[in-house]
């Protein structure tokens, strides 16, 4: 009888892997990324939106990486670990609680973006910052989607 740990590593094994099964598509994601990455929004704003969509779907893979990279980009472990309760901490400004809201309500789509999340961003930023941020938000949904969907896994790092 196999071990549970072996089933785990066998089930793992067989999803696909899209940028070997449908390169096409994978470098058509890769260009979405490649625009958001380029596009002006700020590499906080990046940050914070890869970070909290991850953390709503679940990605662990995502979650990892982007986490990681925060701290590369000089973001601190305590607004890390807090993004997920941005509403109970005052560690976040204006414009970053309202990416954040957005980030949540985009993500969860099905309960619709509200006038006043959508309002309030708006108020913040100007047409084409706003229109880069939904972007964004829908780019990390995206990446979540394919690396639930293929269970992608973290590496373990020794730090």
């Amino acid at each position: 009888m196999l071990n549970f740990e072996l089933l785990k590593l066998l089930k793992m094994n067989k999803r696909i892997k899209i940028n070997q099964a449908e390169p096409a598509a994978y470098k058509a994601m890769l260009a979405l990324e490649n625009y958001v990455e380029t596009s002006g929004l700020s590499t906080n704003h990046q940050d914070l939106i890869k970070i909290r969509a991850s953390q709503i779907n679940g990605c662990a893979f995502c979650l990892d990486m982007h986490t990681q990279e925060a701290k590369e980009h000089g973001e601190t472990d305590q607004r890390i670990f807090t993004i997920s309760v941005w509403r109970d901490t005052s560690f976040f400004n204006e414009q970053e609680r309202a990416i954040l809201a957005l980030t949540e309500e985009v993500t969860l789509i099905s309960n619709k973006v509200s006038d006043e999340t959508y309002n309030k961003a708006a108020e913040l930023f100007d047409p084409s910052y706003l229109s880069k941020i939904i972007m964004c938000i829908i780019t990390i949904n995206a990446w979540n989607r394919i690396g639930i969907s293929t269970e992608l896994q973290p590496a373990l790092r020794n730090n």
